[in-house]
């Protein structure tokens, strides 16, 4: 299995670059792939290569693209250009990338959003506003605090889901006040959709060869040995399997 990058045109004439993985069988639904801080790294490959290969069409748009980047590799470009994403871009660009899964004919009740980081705070303003089937976010940040000027914060659009969203978060290392993640999961609650927030006790951080700080650890990749899954990556695969039907 491998991925691919296409070019998607937008309404402001600029073009929204993604990368698409494409299962070898039968198309279960689709998935869009909200990336982290760093871009379109090989890890978000990996991950995209992954879905695939469960059957599921996936598809990461590069956010920073509007900055003529698809990822950053330093410290201060990370910062940068997370800044600069905002709620009207991430919107435009996973709205060009939903229409890419509806032309390649997945409808939009087995759509379906996942974000790492910056793309799990992307993730959640999408399911706020957007009709979906499912929605999973790992270390989404931004919770009382917007995580960017052009972002909300997450308190004030997780009353508005949309669809069913499953939240994963380590007990340690990810930079999310514990009593945060509890107020976030109780507003969610009011929106009325299903809602589990999974807190995992003492995360252990790991570097990725592609990436120049600790990352949470991915939940799409077999960990202690081949067949091995963690408990993570089975809580993406079973939430995405239970309410993309």
């Amino acid at each position: 299995m491998t991925t691919r990058t296409e070019t998607i045109p937008l309404v402001d004439d600029t073009e929204l670059a993604v990368t698409v993985g494409e299962p070898e069988a039968a198309v279960r639904g689709g998935i869009v792939v909200l990336h982290s801080a760093r871009g379109v790294t090989e890890r978000t490959e990996r991950i995209v290569e992954g879905l695939a290969g469960e059957g599921w069409l996936a598809v990461a748009p590069h956010l920073f693209h509007r900055e003529g980047a698809a990822r950053y590799d330093d410290a201060d470009s990370v910062s940068e250009g997370a800044a600069r994403v905002s709620g009207a871009s991430v919107l435009a660009d996973s709205d060009a990338s939903f229409g890419w899964l509806a032309d390649h004919g997945v409808p939009s009740d087995r759509m379906g959003v996942l974000g790492f980081d910056l793309g799990a705070t992307a993730a959640l303003v999408v399911a706020s506003q957007r009709a979906l089937g499912a929605a999973v976010t790992v270390a989404a940040a931004g919770v009382a605090t917007p995580l960017a000027d052009g972002l909300p914060a997450l308190l004030d659009v997780v009353g508005e889901l949309t669809c069913p969203w499953l939240g994963l978060y380590g007990e340690t290392g990810d930079p999310i006040d514990p009593s945060d993640v509890d107020r976030l999961r109780e507003a969610a609650h009011a929106s009325g959709a299903v809602v589990d927030v999974v807190v995992f006790p003492a995360a252990e951080h790991r570097f990725d060869a592609d990436e120049a700080a600790p990352v949470q650890p991915d939940p799409l990749e077999e960990q202690g040995g081949e067949g091995t899954r963690t408990e993570a990556r089975n809580r993406v695969l079973n939430w995405f399997d239970a309410h993309l039907r």
